[in-house]
C-alpha cells in the first residue's frame, strides 16, 4: 500500500549542517574568505539524496528558534543548554538556505516553530491529501509523527524505520513519544522529565496506563506494580504531575505551525538563474557544479 501513496521528502536541514559542519575539514572558503565546510557538506548530502531518491515532492525546515520559539515562553530552561551558532555557522546556515532554494527544493523555517514543527504539521497536512512522508532526520522525537505509511530515514546510516522501529528503539509507540520523553526526559533539550524515571521506567509505565494522562489519574495504582521502586515512583509522580503535563507541551511536536498547505508547493522548481553566481561565491569545485547543474536542468 505505501509504495502505491504519493510520497513527500521532509528533511530536517539544519541536523546535516551541523553534521557538515563538524565533520567536513576547515579548508573550504568562499570568495570573501569566509569559511564554507558545512555549506560544502551539506550541499555533497542534499545532491546524494536528490540523486538517490528523486524526489517528486521535498522540502527542508530550518531552526530559527533557539532563543524564540514557544516552547521558550511556556519554559524559559528550555534549550538553555546549547550554545548559540557562531558567526561563522550562522553565516553558513544562511548560505545553505539559498543552496537549498537554487536546487528548487521548498525551505521552511520560522521563529516561532521550530523544523520539528514544521515538518509534523507539513506531514499532517500532507496525510490528509494521501501523502505518505520520509521524514529524514536522526532525530528520536519525529518518531511521534509516524502513521501506518510513513518512514523516518537516518540518511548518514541508512536505516529506516516505520511506527514499528519506534517502538523498537525506545520501547513505545508513535502516540506515545512525547508521554515518554516528558516522563524520562530529553537532556538535549535540558528537559528534566520526573526525577527518578529513566527510559525503562517510563517505558514500563506507558505500556501499562497507555498515556501520561491515564497514568496521572491513576497514580494510586502504581504501588502495586510489579516495578522496581513503584512506591517512590508513585510519590515522584505525585509531587511532579504538574511539571510532567509542563514537559509534555515541549516534546510534543506542533502539528499547527504556518505552513505553506499545498503539496504543490513540495514540487521541486527547475530555475538555473542563481546557480552559476552562487556556485562562484561559495567556489564550488567542478564536480559539486556539474552535479547541481544536472539537478536543475532536468
Amino acid at each position: 500500500m505505501a509504495s502505491r501513496l504519493p510520497t513527500a521528502h521532509l528533511i530536517d536541514g539544519s541536523l546535516y549542517v551541523f553534521r557538515a559542519w563538524h565533520s567536513m575539514p576547515d579548508e573550504f572558503h568562499d570568495a570573501d574568505g569566509h569559511p564554507v565546510n558545512a555549506v560544502h557538506g551539506y550541499t555533497r548530502f542534499l545532491c546524494e539524496l536528490l540523486e538517490r531518491e528523486k524526489p517528486s515532492h521535498l522540502a527542508v525546515a530550518f531552526d530559527a528558534s533557539l532563543t524564540t520559539s514557544f516552547r521558550n515562553a511556556i519554559y524559559p530552561a528550555y534549550k538553555a543548554n546549547r550554545e548559540l551558532p557562531p558567526p561563522d555557522l550562522e553565516r553558513q546556515f544562511v548560505q545553505c538556505r539559498a543552496v537549498t532554494e537554487a536546487l528548487g527544493i521548498h525551505v521552511m523555517i520560522d521563529h516561532s516553530f521550530e523544523a520539528d514543527d514544521l515538518i509534523g504539521s507539513t506531514l499532517w497536512g500532507l496525510r490528509a491529501h494521501g501523502f505518505r512522508s520520509v521524514i529524514v532526520s536522526a532525530d528520536k522525537d519525529f518518531g511521534q509523527l509516524l502513521g501506518e505509511h510513513d518512514e523516518q530515514w537516518d540518511f548518514a546510516r541508512n536505516l529506516r524505520w516505520g511506527p514499528a522501529g519506534v517502538f523498537e528503539r525506545l520501547g513505545v509507540h508513535p502516540e506515545q513519544v512525547a508521554d515518554f520523553l516528558a516522563l524520562c526526559g530529553d537532556a538535549v533539550d535540558n528537559i528534566p522529565g520526573v526525577p527518578g524515571i529513566g527510559a525503562k521506567t517510563a517505558a514500563a509505565l506507558l505500556a501499562h496506563f497507555g498515556s501520561l494522562d491515564e497514568l496521572l489519574d491513576r497514580v494510586e495504582e502504581v504501588p502495586f506494580l510489579r516495578l522496581r521502586g513503584a512506591a517512590s515512583c508513585a510519590a515522584k509522580l505525585r509531587e511532579h504531575a504538574d511539571a510532567a503535563r509542563l514537559y509534555r507541551r515541549l516534546t510534543r511536536i506542533a502539528l499547527d505551525a504556518p505552513i505553506e498547505g499545498s503539496a504543490e508547493v513540495l514540487v521541486r522548481r527547475r530555475d538555473v538563474s542563481t546557480l552559476d553566481a552562487l556556485c562562484e561565491q561559495l567556489r564550488f569545485g567542478p564536480l559539486t557544479r556539474n552535479r547541481l547543474r544536472a539537478l536543475t536542468s532536468g
